[in-house]
């Protein structure tokens, strides 16, 4: 068996270098009906912070494409969260919404921020926040306000403060390097939650977004693990002979579906995180693949060749009754169920040419979202509103691109000097 090095801890994160080149947020596309917002900057009253508040509340707003921020040239009109509001002023501009605050300096390296958000067509208070922080949690409280700003003007949450999972692959002299990584929601603070000579695959978040479920190599088979985030703990859940893969946890937390070939042929199966105990949920001479949970966990969604090409079925885990979903295209895998249970992102494939597509289930129509050759790995915003996945660039770096559900708005979120894949949303994190 090759001698592997594995690198554990979220607690020490921050130990390692990721193979992950630092973005740009850039948005392409946009929607025309996004809403315009003016994002003041808040007024400062001690030395500057090592983030801009503003700034990133802003790149969050226009990265969601519901909002058009108007551009910081145009904000004339100094406010602070005890200032009087020239309505007019903000109309003229064209700003249908105005957020604005200040940031005060207590001491020993804590500030206290006040945040307004107000409708300017109205002239009516959205929104009062006062968040007392540490200086270096500027980029975190910077998310929660764009979170509260999304929900109170949409009356949905927003995803800001969730973080992303995906793996890194960087050839060396040795070989390859492989990485979990774990980031903020804009792609910002990589850092390694497991390092490996060994290939890492199909990172999962458990859905209080406290465990990470991913695929080792490690043992020298494939090995399906659970990574509690806050201790660093792990359990090897699987090691048969064979396939073990692509575990996605149960809404309620307490089971993983996985891919087992213990049998001598792929097959789904649920495994329960307290005692191990397996029930076999497909039994066909096909290849079934990629499980994914319905939102009420009552059937799982999986990946499957039985009609020849691979499809996606759904299996009703109380009956056994099995039914194809898709039919449209000679290639429909990876299954990602929006949190309502409408939608499937999906990679939808035709004369080698694989896309992002999304199937709407009350219609049984597919739209593409994403335009590239080789596109993979959907994976569904705890909100609903964006599909995270991996490409590749032109020049053939790894990229993770966000896209919003109506296609008309695309983030570049991560860019790796290596290959950059599996890529995985959290649940919204309290």
């Amino acid at each position: 068996m090759k001698k592997t090095l594995i690198t554990l801890g979220f607690a020490a994160l921050g130990l390692f270098q990721t193979a992950t080149a630092q973005l740009n947020i850039t948005i392409d596309g946009g929607n025309a009906s996004a809403l315009p917002i003016a994002v003041a900057a808040f007024e400062n009253n001690g030395a500057p912070l090592p983030h801009t508040m503003s700034e990133i509340i802003s790149n969050d707003l226009a990265r969601s494409g519901q909002f058009k921020p108007l551009s910081q040239d145009l904000l004339v009109d100094r406010v602070n969260a005890d200032s009087d509001i020239n309505y007019g002023t903000w109309r003229l501009l064209g700003a249908d919404f105005l957020s604005y605050g200040d940031i005060k300096h207590q001491g020993n390296g804590r500030i206290e921020v006040r945040f307004r958000l107000v409708s300017v067509a109205d002239q009516k208070q959205l929104l009062a926040l006062t968040l007392p922080l540490d200086a270096s949690q500027t980029r975190a409280g910077a998310h929660y306000i764009a979170d509260r700003i999304y929900e109170a003007i949409l009356g949905v949450p927003g995803v800001f403060s969730t973080k992303l999972t995906y793996v890194t692959a960087v050839k060396n002299a040795d070989g390859f390097q492989y990485q979990l990584i774990v980031a903020d929601a804009d792609g910002y603070a990589p850092q390694a939650l497991v390092t490996s000579k060994e290939p890492l695959l199909s990172p999962a978040w458990s859905h209080d977004g406290q465990r990470i479920a991913y695929v080792s190599f490690e043992q020298g088979n494939s090995s399906i693990f659970v990574q509690n985030l806050s201790t660093g703990a792990r359990t090897m859940m699987t090691n048969f002979d064979g396939i073990n893969g692509a575990p996605k946890f149960s809404p309620d937390g307490k089971q993983l579906a996985i891919t087992l070939s213990k049998s001598g042929n792929p097959e789904i199966y649920t495994i329960n995180l307290f005692d191990k105990k397996l029930k076999q949920i497909t039994q066909h001479w096909a290849i079934d693949t990629e499980p994914e949970w319905s939102p009420d966990g009552r059937s799982i969604f999986f990946t499957s060749d039985r009609g020849g090409k691979p499809q996606i079925y759904q299996t009703d885990i109380a009956s056994g009754k099995t039914s194809r979903v898709t039919f449209e295209g000679a290639y429909n895998a990876r299954a990602s169920l929006s949190p309502d249970g409408k939608y499937i992102a999906l990679v939808h494939g035709n004369n080698n040419q694989y896309n992002i597509s999304l199937y709407h289930r009350p219609s049984a129509t597919i739209q593409r979202l994403s335009t590239g050759v080789l596109d993979e790995s959907p994976s569904f915003a705890p909100n609903g509103s964006m599909v995270l996945y991996a490409t590749k660039t032109p020049a053939g770096k790894g990229l993770l691109k966000a896209v919003s559900i109506d296609g008309q708005t695309t983030n570049d979120l991560v860019l790796s000097n290596g290959h950059v894949r599996e890529p995985s949303w959290s649940p919204l994190l309290k």
